[in-house]
């Protein structure tokens, strides 16, 4: 393959901003194909609290890693580099053009630039971490990360216990900060990437957010939720709009609570997207009102 005239098109941004709408566009626009960096929508149980691409859109350009996967198999971040990268190396044998779309930066990286490596630490770190997550809550983890490694604090989900904690023990069994072995050797990649990311006033995503929340309720979101209460403890279960909802379902929350926590917890969710993905310089920025023709045009001009 020449790398010189093969390009991924990244597209990112926050959650509810309408990245699968403009990738549906460019897809048709350069007659390709489009892969998913959404780590939630590769679930098929999950199919409405992760706003993945409706029966509609999946029929105008073709997905991949879209409800590939069970929420009962184990899978990470670096089993999706390895598939993404393989299933980019046969696209890339039909088309000079791919289109990558979602809002996982972690899973984003991956693709673009490959996964970084840590050393090996000693396993009861992390046995102790669990232990005080047992006894003392996720907070007192958090600031122990805001301590150790402000920088990752700022970066990585700090919501997600298993995040904090694999920070965490890279940073006391290693002695250095998690985030100084993030960005070192990676694998070079025989594609060029083009990152778009697509963004808005705060208000306007916040707003955003909260109707597509009220959206999924409508679409039935509870009974899907109600559907995978019994797969609750499962990790893929351990995130926004499925959570919140199971507190309801236990009748621990009220349901307007429920849904206002779910609301909140998705805007702290894209607050921190926005974070990740302004660290990177190459990003061309564009309103997410933008027309498709001018963010068209832009990767033209990239291209040449």
């Amino acid at each position: 393959m020449n790398s010189q005239n093969k390009y991924l098109i990244s597209i990112v941004g926050p959650t509810a901003i309408g990245k699968t709408s403009l990738s549906i566009k460019l897809a048709n626009f350069f007659n390709t194909e489009i892969l998913s960096a959404d780590s939630r929508q590769f679930y098929k149980e999950m199919q409405i609290g992760t706003a993945a691409p409706t029966a509609e859109e999946l029929a105008q350009a073709k997905h991949h890693f879209i409800h590939n996967k069970s929420i009962e198999d184990i899978y990470n971040v670096g089993t999706f580099e390895k598939e993404a990268i393989a299933t980019l190396d046969t696209l890339f044998k039909a088309h000079d053009v791919v289109i990558m779309v979602g809002g996982s930066g972690l899973y984003v990286d991956a693709v673009t630039k490959g996964l970084d490596y840590f050393p090996e630490v000693d396993k009861s770190i992390r046995e102790r971490l669990n232990l005080e997550l047992l006894e003392n809550g996720l907070e007192t983890l958090q600031l122990q990360l805001k301590t150790l490694d402000i920088d990752a604090y700022n970066t990585i989900a700090i919501d997600n216990p298993k995040r904090v904690i694999r920070a965490l023990e890279i940073c006391i069994g290693s002695g250095k900060p998690y985030s100084s072995f993030l960005n070192k050797d990676k694998n070079n990649r025989n594609f060029k990437t083009i990152t778009i990311g697509l963004t808005a006033e705060r208000a306007i995503i916040y707003n955003r957010i909260n109707k597509r929340v009220d959206i999924m309720i409508a679409d039935g979101q509870l009974e899907e939720a109600k559907s995978l209460l019994d797969k609750q403890h499962l990790n893929a279960l351990n995130t926004v709009g499925y959570k919140e909802l199971f507190n309801y379902l236990k009748e621990e929350w009220t349901l307007d609570f429920a849904i206002e926590e779910m609301k909140k917890n998705s805007r702290r969710f894209a607050k921190r997207q926005l974070t990740w993905f302004k660290r990177n310089e190459d990003t061309v920025w564009f309103d997410y009102e933008t027309e498709s023709p001018e963010i068209i045009s832009k990767v033209q001009s990239k291209m040449q």
